[in-house]
C-alpha cells in the first residue's frame, strides 16, 4: 500500500506501440493507461491516429467527460450537432453526455491524445453508440478489468 506521500508508489508506463489497436469505431484507437493495463482507478486515455477522411463514429459518454489534444493533422469535431475545426496545439473537452463524432479533414494522417474521466461504474457502461460503427464485430477498446 503507498503512502499519501506517494512512498512506495510505482509509476506504470505503457509506449503506444505495445497498446493493442482499436479499429471498431474507425481510426486507429489505442488505449495506454487504463483500469485494465496500469490499474488506474480515475480514468483512461491513449493516443488517436486517422488517415485523411477517416472518422470515430458519433457516440456519447453517459459517465465521462473527453479531452482530446491534436498533436498533427487536421480535424473536426462535431459536438452536438455542432462543428469545432482542430488543428496541432489544439485542446477540446467534450463534456459529458455529449453527442460527438470526430473526423480528420486533412491531407495527411491525424494524430491526437484523449482522456476519459471519471470512469463509468462499469466499462460496457462508458461507451453510448448513435451511429452503426463501420466494424461492429469488433471489440471495443479494453479498459476495465471485466470483458472488453
Amino acid at each position: 500500500m503507498t503512502s499519501a506521500t506517494g512512498e512506495g508508489a510505482r509509476a506504470p508506463k505503457v509506449n503506444v506501440a505495445d497498446a493493442a489497436p482499436n479499429r471498431r469505431r474507425g481510426g486507429d484507437i489505442r488505449v495506454t493507461l487504463s483500469p485494465r493495463t496500469v490499474g488506474a482507478a480515475s480514468g483512461f486515455g491513449g493516443f488517436l491516429y486517422l488517415e485523411p477522411g477517416e472518422a470515430v463514429t458519433e457516440h456519447y459518454h453517459p459517465y465521462s467527460e473527453e479531452f482530446v489534444h491534436v498533436v498533427a493533422g487536421e480535424l473536426e469535431m462535431t459536438v452536438d450537432g455542432e462543428p469545432v475545426p482542430l488543428g496541432p496545439g489544439d485542446s477540446l473537452l467534450v463534456p459529458t453526455g455529449l453527442r460527438h463524432r470526430l473526423v480528420n479533414t486533412g491531407t495527411t494522417r491525424a494524430r491526437a491524445v484523449f482522456h476519459l474521466s471519471p470512469l463509468a461504474p462499469r466499462p460496457e457502461l462508458g461507451h453510448v453508440d448513435t451511429e452503426p460503427p463501420p466494424r461492429p464485430g469488433l471489440p471495443g477498446p479494453a479498459v476495465g478489468g471485466g470483458s472488453p
